[in-house]
């Protein structure tokens, strides 16, 4: 049943982290916003990065900086979660 579970989670955060992908590629490509499968990726992607925005942006680096690293930590903080399930239900 664990490794049900585990999987489970595994799935959701590959899934994300080929949103999240998928919008990065989309950042660099200078492409209509209002295609319905880019208004789809912004919508499933920003609640996840926004909180990370917000909390860079109050950090001291955070104000003026020129390059978005929300997707960056979004992937660190979703492996570290991958880890902490993988230790806590399989092992």
């Amino acid at each position: 049943m664990n490794i049900l579970i585990y999987k489970s989670f595994e799935m959701l955060i590959k899934i994300i982290d080929f949103i999240i992908l998928i919008r990065i590629i989309l950042s660099w490509i200078p492409i209509d916003r209002n295609n319905p499968l880019i208004r789809l990726v912004y919508s499933l992607s920003e609640p996840l990065l926004y909180p990370i925005r917000q909390l860079i942006k109050k950090s001291p680096l955070g104000d003026g900086m020129m390059i978005d690293f929300s997707p960056i930590i979004l992937v660190l903080i979703l492996q570290v979660i991958q880890n902490i399930l993988f230790s806590v239900l399989i092992r």
